[in-house]
């Protein structure tokens, strides 16, 4: 098997601080899967780091991006508004020549990838733990943002999530409805109870074997 290439880290200057870009390339790549972290958590997260993992050797391109904030040090998010203009200003250099850009993240980063991905043209959405709505508060629904993102979507979500259970995500309608699969036992973070029966390891072969079908399928390698 070929190896793949180095794992690199570019900052990039956006208007809202420094941001960061940890690559992880593909040979002969024909995608680019951007995805950034959530409001309590980084580019550790088990999902993130799932998919870095998976994806190159099937010829997806992996960007893990930091937002501003994160490479500053702080332990707050930034206003939803700050987040989408800090990704707007890294969005250019997560550019390829020739290859498409699937816009992603998880929770919050999510939340980005859906409001922007139209204006920005993005080939398709990945949403990792959609925020429905704060946990205990339904009538808080966020479905707007996900069903108005103008791209086809994949939403990724545990079964025990507090941010928005499956069954409680409304039907996909539209020109590019969203697609959902669910993580038996997982809850935001995608953590399983050990007695639940899938083991965490099992659980994340659930989402790398969600996401990379249908990257294939979005690029017609299927």
């Amino acid at each position: 098997m070929t190896p793949e290439r180095a794992v690199t880290t570019e900052s990039v200057d956006t208007p809202t601080g420094e941001a960061r870009i940890t690559w992880h390339p593909a040979r002969a790549a024909r995608l680019v899967l951007a995805v950034s972290h959530g409001a309590g958590g980084g580019i550790e997260a088990r999902d993130l780091r799932a998919l870095a993992a998976a994806l190159p050797p099937l010829g997806v391109t992996v960007a893990l991006v930091e937002q501003p904030w994160r490479v500053a040090g702080k332990k707050v998010a930034a206003a939803p508004k700050v987040l989408d203009e800090g990704w707007r200003g890294l969005w250019p250099a997560l550019a390829r020549p020739g290859l498409p850009v699937v816009a992603g993240g998880r929770s919050a980063g999510a939340r980005v990838a859906c409001r922007t991905a139209a204006e920005l043209d993005a080939a398709a959405v990945l949403a990792l733990a959609f925020p429905l709505h704060p946990p205990g508060r339904p009538e808080k629904s966020r479905a707007a943002e996900l069903l108005g993102a103008g791209r086809p979507v994949l939403v990724v979500q545990g079964g025990r999530d507090p941010f928005g259970r499956p069954e409680e995500f409304p039907e996909p309608a539209g020109r590019d409805p969203y697609e959902l699969v669910e993580v038996p036992h997982g809850d935001h973070g995608f953590a399983v109870p050990k007695k639940a029966g899938p083991t965490q390891e099992e659980t994340l072969a659930v989402i790398t074997g969600a996401v990379a079908p249908w990257l294939a399928r979005l690029s017609g390698r299927e």
